[in-house]
């Protein structure tokens, strides 16, 4: 297995807050506004937005995690069936606006089911997608993220890593990995 590094801790923590900047421009004090990260992966890097949200403007955010797997087109066709994760939203999405976070978008198959799962919890103003990772040439749907803090140019043989501490890890990085 080869990996190359894509963003070592320093350079992933200037892409954070440069993101964390761009929502301030576009969201404000976040009165509006709530944070919802996608299972599995996508709660660590909410976490570290949201942290970094609210010791930027001295406020508390709404933020929830929503699970997609019932929700997605491929669930019955895996060999393996996916395992669900917590769905936690203890507060109303109803007419606010909702910012999407996940870790990697791939074939955009988790954002479709993430607006599908997240239609339980009211209808949103509306819904941007903040991912940290966009892999170039790879979406089986059209979808594309208003907030990416790195594109990725990738063949069907190599997937990203995303190594958080909040995972466990030593040092937030970011690795493409070839498979083969």
């Amino acid at each position: 297995m080869k990996k190359k590094l894509v963003l070592d801790s320093h350079l992933l923590d200037i892409t954070l807050n440069r993101l964390c900047h761009q929502l301030i421009e576009n969201h404000g004090n976040f009165d509006e506004t709530v944070i919802l990260g996608l299972q599995p992966r996508g709660i660590f890097l909410a976490q570290l937005v949201h942290a970094k949200l609210q010791k930027i403007i001295k406020k508390q955010i709404p933020l929830g995690y929503l699970d997609t797997t019932f929700h997605r087109d491929d669930f019955r066709r895996r060999e393996i069936p996916a395992k669900a994760s917590e769905t936690k939203v203890d507060f109303i999405i109803e007419d606010k606006k909702v910012v999407l976070i996940d870790d990697v978008l791939f074939t955009g198959r988790t954002v479709r089911a993430a607006l599908d799962a997240m239609m339980a919890f009211g209808r949103p103003s509306k819904v941007e997608l903040l991912v940290l990772v966009d892999r170039k040439f790879t979406r089986d749907l059209p979808v594309a993220a208003d907030y990416v803090g790195k594109v990725v140019d990738t063949l069907d043989t190599q997937r990203v890593l995303v190594e958080l501490e909040a995972q466990g890890h030593k040092q937030n990085k970011i690795w493409l990995v070839n498979t083969n």
